[in-house]
């Protein structure tokens, strides 16, 4: 299992305690509850900001869930990718035939205990619909669906019910949809519509 922030012990210990106090000073609520995997894909929602990777890493530590997040391969060369690995990254090979969702599909799999945070928007741009690409994932590792969120508008954080997909890909999503259409991103503007869903 890599060595990462979140399952290094006394690292985490301190980080944990950091980002508690930290999520307080800032005025943010944390709530909800971890589902009783320990394997499972987390939507990370709205994603409108680079500061949401920032908010989310200290919620996983707040959970204490071993996060992971996936990254085009060219951001872990050099000792620049031993910081990004160190920080949850996995590398992916978009030119590789088995696309993104296979290999994540793969590496979720291998790893016994891990949460791989996918955010649907697949951009912080605004964007017209939410890609499925998460669902295909945890449908595929035969996990969960846990929909965590950021709500700018109230300051609320946290972990939302976990859902495991059916098959029926709009019905699942219509459930997830409903969950997150009263969340408000960083930028209320760049907010993606929950409305739609692109299947790819």
């Amino acid at each position: 299992m890599p060595h990462t922030i979140f399952n290094t012990s006394v690292l985490n210990t301190l980080l944990r305690m950091m980002s508690l106090i930290l999520l307080r000073i800032l005025g943010w609520r944390i709530d909800g509850n971890l589902p009783e995997t320990r394997k499972f894909v987390l939507i990370a929602a709205p994603h409108t900001s680079n500061w949401d990777a920032f908010y989310m890493s200290m919620v996983a530590l707040v959970f204490r869930v071993n996060l992971y997040w996936m990254g085009k391969n060219t951001l872990f060369r050099g000792p620049v990718g031993f910081v990004t690995r160190f920080l949850g990254g996995i590398p992916i090979d978009r030119s590789m035939a088995s696309g993104v969702v296979a290999q994540s599909i793969r590496v979720l799999k291998e790893i016994p205990e891990m949460v791989l945070a996918v955010p649907p928007e697949g951009s912080r741009k605004k964007v017209s619909h939410w890609k499925s690409g998460f669902y295909h994932i945890a449908a595929g590792a035969g996990v969960p669906i846990v929909l965590g969120y950021l709500d700018y508008g109230r300051k609320h954080t946290g972990i939302g019910p976990a859902i495991q997909p059916t098959g029926d890909l709009q019905r699942d999503f219509e459930a997830i949809r409903q969950f997150y259409t009263p969340m408000q991103g960083k930028y209320p503007w760049k907010t993606s519509s929950t409305g739609s869903l692109h299947i790819d």
